[in-house]
């Protein structure tokens, strides 16, 4: 009887957790479609557009932790299987049948699309204004909403606003960038910085991850990792080393390592978001128009002239399309 009433547990909890995702992946539709929906594209001038992030959100520290709702939520949804799905090799010597023959899932692709989507989020928001001051304290306010993403411990939008703010369309405004006061942000692309296999970052990240071990509070057990290079860790991981020994055994201690990686990973999507929701904001950041490469390379031309001749006929094609 026990035994059984255990069973039915386990299936409601399943059932409950499955209609979770299914709600979820829904939902995640509809913020696309009302995203595609409202893309302003090249025939709308950057210019016209009312709202912009500091007028929705005027608090650095406010955006930064509802950044860190949206991703403790979609990390929450990512599961461990998903990680090593789209990497698992089928072995050789082995003759069932491959895990790997399924495509990465909906969740960890929709993850992805977040970081892509909050570079250009934030691309976009820079170049908008047509005031040089502006548009200065425009990069100001993402400077200080990424040192307080570092603070928090969320490390994957400190590197999507990184990139953003690293994009050609931003980092060519030189008169803009001139009245930025540049020292914090230095720090921050220190921190970020790609070389000897991200070796600043990883060192900020055992940091963050000593601190969640002895944490007392969830605002301390916060770790949300820059997510691409957990994925490109475990490929590499999985690529490097093989399922087997030379003398045929089980390579133990490759699994370990990736089991290890894997259960860290699941520590830290586990933590609930101590932050209150703001739910303005919230939307403004899923759903508001972001623009392309080309419609931010407009907006950015539009700004501060072009310099050169590729610069030149570049603005000039754009223009063209954009009248057409």
């Amino acid at each position: 009887q026990m035994y059984r009433k255990n069973i039915q547990q386990l299936l409601q909890n399943l059932i409950q957790k499955l209609a979770t995702v299914s709600q979820y992946e829904e939902v995640l539709a509809k913020i696309n479609v009302a995203s595609t929906d409202r893309l302003m594209f090249l025939k709308t001038k950057p210019q016209s557009i009312q709202r912009d992030i500091i007028t929705v959100c005027n608090d650095p520290y406010a955006l930064a932790q509802q950044l860190t709702h949206i991703e403790l939520e979609r990390l929450n949804y990512i599961g461990p299987e998903e990680l090593v799905q789209a990497f698992v090799q089928k072995d050789p010597l082995d003759n069932e049948k491959s895990y790997g023959d399924g495509k990465k899932t909906q969740n960890l692709e929709a993850y992805v699309e977040w970081f892509n989507r909050l570079s250009y989020l934030v691309a976009t928001e820079i170049c908008m204004p047509v005031k040089k001051k502006h548009r200065a304290r425009v990069i100001e306010y993402f400077i200080d909403v990424a040192r307080e993403c570092f603070n928090i411990g969320n490390f994957n939008s400190l590197m999507a606003i990184v990139s953003g703010m690293n994009m050609s369309p931003v980092s060519r405004l030189k008169k803009t960038w001139a009245k930025v006061k540049t020292a914090k942000f230095d720090i921050l692309e220190h921190q970020m910085d790609p070389s000897s296999n991200f070796y600043n970052y990883r060192t900020a990240l055992r940091g963050a991850t000593q601190r969640s071990l002895t944490a007392h509070s969830n605002r301390e057990k916060i770790v949300i990792p820059f997510f691409s290079l957990v994925i490109k860790d475990i490929y590499f991981l999985n690529e490097g080393c093989a399922n087997r020994l030379p003398n045929g055994h089980v390579n133990f201690e490759k699994f370990w390592e990736l089991a290890k990686q894997v259960s860290e990973f699941m520590t830290w999507k586990q933590v609930e978001c101590p932050f209150e929701r703001d739910r303005k904001v919230l939307q403004y950041l899923l759903t508001v128009s972001v623009f392309n490469d080309d419609a931010l390379y407009l907006a950015s031309y539009e700004s501060e002239s072009p310099e050169n001749h590729i610069e030149k006929d570049r603005w000039k094609t754009l223009r063209f399309v954009s009248e057409v």
